[in-house]
């Protein structure tokens, strides 16, 4: 059976849930996987957006990871949000902001994204590692301190995150 890229986004959404106090991991690709965030000015811009609370409200984004091509979050769903009102409202202000530099009129992001909610017996902080240690996996740094695009609320006051040392 040959899907359209519309039945793909479809079939991403069936049996998706939106349930407050859940922890989502969250994944969503650039429009045709482009590396935009290779761009050290694009990447920062996002990024230093990304690690808003206001922009979660009332969700919390927990930890989040920007690749080249793609971003993987752990996010808290808040009371009266869904996953797609919190991934439309990161991936609208994102895009809106790289506009400011004068990009081409293309989309940032691909429609849609992978969802999955952690079960009560994963530990969030074991699910926050996995995702910031992904440019680590990727080849992209040889530690996760490396690596300048991510957040994860595990962060002490000197920056260090709990089991990465």
């Amino acid at each position: 059976m040959i899907m359209t890229s519309g039945q793909g986004h479809h079939s991403l959404r069936i049996g998706r849930r939106s349930f407050a106090g859940q922890v989502y991991l969250l994944t969503t690709v650039t429009y045709l996987r482009r590396p935009y965030f290779l761009d050290a000015d694009v990447a920062r811009l996002v990024a230093r957006s990304l690690s808003s609370p206001e922009r979660w409200f009332p969700s919390r984004c927990l930890a989040w990871v920007l690749m080249p091509d793609h971003w993987h979050g752990l996010v808290e769903l808040g009371d009266d949000e869904t996953l797609a009102v919190a991934m439309q409202r990161m991936k609208g202000v994102t895009a809106r902001l790289t506009g400011i530099h004068d990009r081409q009129v293309k989309p940032l992001w691909a429609k849609g994204f992978h969802d999955r909610a952690l079960r009560r017996d994963e530990s969030v902080r074991c699910a926050a590692r996995y995702i910031v240690a992904n440019p680590v996996r990727a080849g992209l740094a040889e530690t996760v301190k490396d690596y300048p695009y991510w957040d994860a609320c595990f962060m002490d006051q000197e920056g260090a995150v709990e089991g990465f040392d």
